[in-house]
């Protein structure tokens, strides 16, 4: 509903006028943007991505990397690794709902640049780290290889969020993959685990879906609560997984699948609509030549 200015109001006693110019005040100021001085409430959701971006690394380092260094002959903490993930997950859950408090609520002058800022931490620096440690503490792996192949992730996000910010796209769709998206689709490779250099190749497949020119739709209306219960499915997945839980290795690699299948369907649909469209104008072409 759309409040009308109470000063051209005209029909109505003075009760309801006075009523009516405070809700119009409080519309006004709410939809008003705030100061840079001041934080909304979308951009405290903001905050909690990045501060979930950075505990995540600190989980990967605590239980993961230190323990490797002190001891090159001890498993990976399973529990650690899924807390980094849950965190991102958690980030992700962030992502998706400072922008809808954002549209509902007041916003502020920071919040795009703070959005961008949590999104390079969460989605960029943490999974690149992800991919550096995997590097180290996998077996028959290559460190520097694996640093290069993360650094390529991390300069895909980088891009990815300038060109977010500088180019202006359709309503509705994201030009390349979502970094929330490609940061889980990084982790769920290296979550599996894959032999080294295939493991790499599908990383930097991310990485390039990414920067590509892909349209991928944004998460609204029924996409978005999906993409919720997929966050809370996943988490689910992980805790059985870390916990030993019977048949939580199954559940992970099925997880970890289905996040590489959805990050894939986007740019398979593109190579399905566009031979379609050369397939159909092969046939009006044929269709013309046998008219004519």
């Amino acid at each position: 509903m759309t409040v009308t200015d109470p000063e051209t109001i005209v029909g109505l006693d003075d009760e309801e006028t006075a009523l009516r110019r405070r809700r119009w005040a409080r519309d006004r100021e709410l939809r008003a943007p705030r100061s840079p001085q001041h934080l909304s409430t979308a951009d405290f959701l903001t905050l909690g991505n990045a501060v979930c971006g950075f505990l995540a690394i600190y989980s990967i380092t605590t239980g993961v990397l230190v323990p490797h260094i002190t001891n090159p002959d001890a498993a990976p903490d399973k529990h650690s690794a899924a807390t980094a993930v849950t965190l991102l997950l958690i980030g992700s859950m962030c992502d998706l709902f400072d922008g809808l408090v954002a549209r509902k609520l007041r916003s502020s002058a920071l919040g795009a640049e703070l959005d961008n800022l949590a999104d390079l931490i969460s989605f960029g620096i943490a999974p690149a780290y992800f991919v550096a440690v995997w590097g180290m503490v996998s077996p028959g792996s290559n460190s520097r290889l694996s640093a290069l192949i993360a650094l390529t992730v991390l300069l895909a996000v980088v891009l990815r969020l300038a060109r977010f910010s500088a180019v202006k796209m359709r309503p509705g769709v994201f030009q390349g993959m979502p970094c929330p998206m490609g940061a889980m689709t990084v982790i769920a490779i290296v979550l599996l685990d894959p032999p080294f250099l295939p493991g790499l190749l599908a990383i930097f497949g991310a990485a390039y879906l990414m920067v590509s020119r892909i349209e991928y739709p944004k998460p609204q209306g029924l996409l978005a609560t999906a993409t919720l219960c997929w966050i809370v499915l996943s988490i689910g997945c992980l805790a059985a997984w870390a916990t030993g839980a019977p048949g939580g290795d199954n559940l992970l690699h099925i997880g970890a699948y289905a996040q590489i299948t959805l990050a894939a369907m986007a740019p398979l649909l593109v190579i399905r609509r566009k031979v379609g469209q050369k397939v159909g104008d092969v046939r009006a072409r044929r269709a013309e030549s046998r008219i004519g």
